[in-house]
């Protein structure tokens, strides 16, 4: 699995992204894990949609489109819920709620991803 960063206009939100992009992992995604190791998050892509079925804790999304602009940002998605990216939605960025200061973050603002 890629392992990268996600910056917002230079400064570092997520030192270590990681990225599910074949269809295993994505539908693999967070679940079984009872918690993110700390500054880590998960880019699911291709994502417009993500379902909280099975998962044991709370989630920060972030919805991206292709150009990695945010389309919607859910916080504090607990177990047995779903949220949907809204239209353009390509990819979710999902973290442990409460783990990162998203305040900085919102629709419409523009996300680098390295790897």
């Amino acid at each position: 699995m890629k392992v990268g960063r996600l910056s917002l206009a230079g400064e570092v939100l997520v030192p270590q992204l990681l990225m599910a992009e074949s269809m295993f992992a994505r539908m693999r995604g967070l679940l079984g894990r009872s918690g993110l190791p700390a500054g880590t998050a998960m880019l699911l892509r291709p994502c417009s949609s993500i379902h909280m079925v099975g998962m044991q804790f709370s989630l920060d999304v972030i919805f991206l489109d292709r150009k990695l602009k945010v389309t919607r940002v859910v916080r504090a998605l607990r177990p047995l819920r779903f949220a949907c990216g809204g239209r353009g939605a390509y990819s979710a960025i999902e973290m442990e709620s409460g783990a990162f200061d998203l305040e900085s973050v919102s629709v419409g603002s523009q996300l680098e991803v390295f790897f």
